[in-house]
């Protein structure tokens, strides 16, 4: 069997990156650039008041000066002219400052008679101008592979950018095999359960950025193994992902399925609990996985080796899973001949980080992974643990 790292490194070996596609911004969050973005203008675009005042030449901004004010200046409506000796422009927050002006006196430090100020305050070292260019100039670009936030919208579009080419969302084949599946809402045989653990991975998959279509279960026969990876093939799937049929019983069918669909498999089986079964594959440009069918296992692979693949598929380069470093608070026995992702619950304290292993940890316990914020690995063969030793988690939420 091979290490979680080396299936990881085979599994992204399969992935290529999706091609770009132009999309509105408006629908862009949470899509991931595919190229650079450059800035059409600068921002601001012109020199504006940070505060409502008075537009004025610095040289006349002095306790008990009184200036006349000659024109007004307001957002979407600057006043063209040029500030003279002896005189202020009515500005509001946020309008450009008039040519002449190199500062704006604030109006509370300003008595108004007519049309004139007195400036009854001393004036600070606080221009209250936001120079052009202050936030960015033109040509300032923002980085890609970058995944977007709702910030960077608002950054993109003060670039002038009203659509972005964003790497296409790979398309993921969901295929649940097992004549004992049934999908929620049926009516089950004694002998039949619920499909569960596709619903965590087409909830996963969407949060990553991907495309996920659930197809229907795959009862345990060669044909409908057959058909339903055809019907991911003809959906033009860019990763097919089998849940179950991974093992070497004589009922899991889904490796000879994939060999006669004419994939070549990459490995199967790794030393790690829980999700040995697991195998990966790939046909021309379509990569396979195939996980484990425990609703654990096949989840936790889905962090370990699914995301992965699809972030992948986006073109980012930061595709592992991110690893944090919290101290135990309570002893673990040492450790096994395969790596062990326990499911835990970490907690952020004001100077240190802590984690906690759940009791149970049973690969078919939903209850118990639906309360874990985080696996906790713990390496092949690893000591054993104290109360207080630093491990390696991995937050799943």
């Amino acid at each position: 069997m091979i290490t979680v790292e080396q299936a990881q490194a085979l599994c992204l070996e399969l992935v290529q990156t999706a091609p770009s596609e132009t999309v509105a911004l408006a629908d862009a969050q949470g899509r991931t650039l595919a190229a650079p973005l450059y800035a059409r203008r600068d921002q601001p675009p012109f020199s504006a008041s940070a505060m409502d005042g008075y537009a004025v030449r610095r040289v006349d901004a002095v306790q008990h000066a009184v200036l006349d004010v000659v024109a007004e200046s307001a957002a979407g409506h600057g006043w063209d002219g040029t500030v003279q000796a002896g005189q202020a422009v009515r500005i509001f927050t946020g309008a450009p400052v008039p040519d002449g002006a190199d500062c704006v006196v604030i109006q509370e430090n300003v008595t108004a008679a007519g049309t004139q100020i007195k400036l009854s305050e001393p004036i600070g070292s606080n221009m209250n101008i936001r120079p052009q260019g202050a936030d960015f100039k033109r040509e300032f670009s923002l980085g890609s592979p970058r995944a977007l936030t709702p910030p960077d919208l608002a950054l993109i579009a003060a670039m002038n950018h009203p659509v972005v080419s964003l790497t296409r969302k790979p398309k993921v084949a969901l295929i649940s095999t097992g004549d004992e599946l049934l999908m929620p809402g049926g009516d089950p045989a004694p002998d039949q359960i619920i499909a569960s653990n596709v619903f965590a991975l087409h909830a996963m998959l969407r949060d990553a950025g991907a495309d996920p279509n659930i197809l229907p279960i795959a009862p345990d026969t060669p044909d409908a193994l057959d058909n339903v990876l055809q019907q991911a093939a003809d959906w033009g799937a860019d990763i097919i992902v089998t849940i179950g049929g991974a093992s070497v019983g004589d009922h899991d069918l889904v490796a000879p399925a994939l060999d006669r669909f004419g994939v070549t498999r990459s490995f199967h089986k790794i030393a790690m609990r829980p999700g040995k079964p697991l195998m990966a594959g790939s046909k021309g440009a379509t990569a396979f996985l195939g996980l484990p069918g425990n609703p654990v296992s096949a989840v936790v692979c889905g962090h370990l080796f699914l995301l992965p693949m699809v972030r992948r598929a986006l073109g980012q380069s930061d595709v592992l899973p991110r690893a944090l470093t919290a101290r135990l608070t309570a002893p673990l026995p040492r450790g096994g001949p395969r790596a062990h992702y326990m499911r835990a619950m970490f907690e952020e304290g004001a100077e240190k980080r802590t984690v906690t292993a759940f009791d149970k940890q049973d690969s078919s316990m939903l209850t118990v992974l639906a309360d874990a914020n985080c696996l906790l690995l713990r390496p092949i063969d690893d000591a054993a643990k104290n109360a207080g030793d630093p491990v390696t988690i991995y937050p799943i939420i």
